[in-house]
């Protein structure tokens, strides 16, 4: 655990300025928790910032962007081979989908997709396993694709289920031939597409509807059914990663291979092309340009290995979160790469982050790790997504910097606005960005927002005493403390007012400070300073009073930005 210390903190644990009023310093002299949270505390002000290594930013930022460049040598390259490789393998794939197809219709004639559906047999299973399989085998070879296969499939007896990574493109399908034409997952909706629907019907495939509530319990019910029939049906293979990378890392696996508990074969694909011209993300070239550069080159390798078969331990049975992670390590051991915690979940925030006005990588939060960690769902963090958006929306590139940060909160840069600051900042680079951000406000400012500290930050406010807080109230203390200008003091005190009566009662004070957590743990941070600044200015004897409290108040820990993320 690191703990760190800058010029930034120091200035912020310094005394504030003597000018503050000095009704703010009396009543915390006044106050009993003051001097019982911080007798046992140094002279001086130790900041403490511990961070999980858990937490911090992963080996790969964005595993969901393509960034091939094209040279102009490249380009000239393409263009003067596409001329002559594009006509021809066009005519070429255009006959093998023109016999491919009747094959499939015949194949697939009176055979049900859904129901009580059973495995072909006999002539279907011959014509699907060697003619459907070697009119693909063709077609990829038409496309320009040179298959290296790597290590020993096994049966479908010692391993029921394939799981197949990095998954990057859709022509990662030649692994369904290499592999005999196995059982797959696959969209409801892809059945509908023209020709090709029809083929992946001849997969017998587990179909996925994201329309039916209950697809997910009766997809994983599918896979566990045909995993364990005892090899009557074929392999069912997984891209377990559920979405297309770009092969930088593995991200999350979903579960769904590993709930049934059988034993699984990773299988690992690599694409070693000088150029890449496949790799199809949610940032980069369109599928039709991919297709029509790969068209134009002379050939594309690609290499798919069969690693040995992972036999799930009783442990990694009752835990399929547990059986993924070991299954992706071993396979990420062997690709080199790193593993991260993004997941498709990631891909909707970056859509979201595009609409937004938001750079899309904005919206990268390693979803799987956050949800885990914060207990958040997706729409906590989208809600999130919407807040950050309010401040970054003007900033380039998506981060915060604190100048930002204060115009959004109607604040000058001051130490307790910095001391906020320098907590968000994860990684100490002077912005903030949207994980951080969510972090932040989740561990930080949302604790923050417990009744004793707004009880305390409403008493400062409330010089009278009255239960409320008038506009001459809110002005001192803003204006002595933080330095707010009269403009932005109206502002914001007319925000906090909801209901328009000239006065801020606890109960409005409270629900803004829900709703903008970030000034709950602003005024909590401000309380500590000015503790700090009495501690400095008490006397001896003060200090030796306070010191005979009880045992139990001594060890009182609660100071948010000390709390362990």
């Amino acid at each position: 655990m690191t703990v760190r210390h800058t010029g930034r903190h120091e200035r912020a644990g310094s005394p504030l300025r003597k000018s503050h009023d000095n009704i703010t310093a009396s009543r915390l002299k006044r106050s009993p928790v003051v001097f019982v949270h911080w007798t046992a505390m140094p002279q001086q002000r130790v900041f403490a910032l511990p961070r999980q290594q858990s937490l911090l930013l992963p080996a790969v930022i964005n595993p969901f962007i393509q960034d091939t460049k094209l040279t102009k040598a490249a380009i000239i390259k393409c263009v003067l081979l596409g001329i002559v490789l594009v006509p021809i393998r066009a005519i070429l794939l255009s006959l093998v989908l023109m016999v491919t197809w009747p094959v499939s219709v015949i194949i697939t004639i009176n055979h049900p997709l859904k129901g009580a559906v059973e495995p072909m047999t006999g002539w279907r299973r011959f014509m699907c396993r060697r003619v459907l399989a070697a009119l693909g085998r063709t077609y990829y070879f038409c496309l320009g694709f040179r298959v290296v296969v790597k290590g020993k499939q096994v049966n479908s007896s010692e391993a029921p289920i394939l799981a197949v990574a990095p998954h990057s493109t859709f022509f990662d399908g030649i692994v369904c031939l290499v592999a005999g034409l196995p059982s797959t997952v696959s969209r409801v909706e892809n059945l509908a597409t023209p020709i090709f629907g029809r083929f992946v019907r001849c997969l017998q495939p587990v179909l996925v509807s994201r329309k039916d509530p209950d697809s997910r319990k009766n997809t994983i019910q599918e896979i566990e059914s045909r995993a364990k029939s005892g090899g009557r049906w074929p392999q069912v293979l997984i891209f377990p990663e559920g979405t297309c990378t770009n092969r930088s890392c593995l991200i999350t696996f979903k579960q769904g291979a590993f709930i049934p508990g059988v034993p699984v074969q990773p299988v690992i694909m690599r694409y070693p092309n000088k150029l890449d011209t496949v790799s199809w993300t949610w940032q980069g070239f369109s599928s039709r340009t991919l297709l029509l550069l790969t068209m134009c080159q002379l050939y594309t390798t690609v290499e798919i290995e069969f690693l040995p078969t992972h036999i799930p331990t009783e442990e990694e049975k009752k835990s399929p979160p547990l059986f993924a992670s070991r299954v992706r390590e071993t396979m990420a051991q062997t690709l080199g790469v790193p593993v991260t915690d993004h997941t498709y979940e990631d891909c909707r925030l970056m859509i979201s982050a595009g609409e937004l006005t938001l750079p899309m990588e904005a919206g990268l939060v390693e979803f799987t790790k956050i949800s885990h960690k914060l207990n958040l769902k997706w729409d906590n963090v989208k809600k999130e997504l919407d807040s950050f958006a309010a401040i970054a929306s003007s900033c380039k590139g998506g981060r915060i910097t604190i100048e930002e940060f204060a115009r959004f909160l109607k604040l000058p840069v001051n130490p307790a606005l910095e001391e906020l600051f320098a907590l968000f900042d994860r990684n100490g680079d002077g912005t903030i960005d949207f994980r951080e951000y969510v972090i932040g406000v989740t561990i930080l400012c949302r604790p923050a927002n417990t009744e004793d500290v707004l009880r305390m930050a409403f008493k400062l406010f409330d010089i009278d005493e009255d239960e409320k807080i008038t506009r001459e109230e809110f002005t001192a203390l803003l204006r002595s403390a933080l330095g707010v200008s009269n403009l932005n003091m109206a502002k914001l005190f007319k925000e906090i007012d909801a209901d328009g009566s000239g006065f801020i009662t606890f109960t409005e004070f409270q629900d803004f400070a829900m709703n903008h957590p970030e000034y709950a743990k602003l005024f909590s941070t401000y309380l500590e300073l000015q503790r700090y600044q009495a501690i400095q200015e008490a006397s001896p004897g003060d200090l030796e009073l306070t010191g005979q409290t009880s045992s139990a108040e001594k060890q009182d820990d609660s100071t948010s930005d000390k709390k362990e993320d």
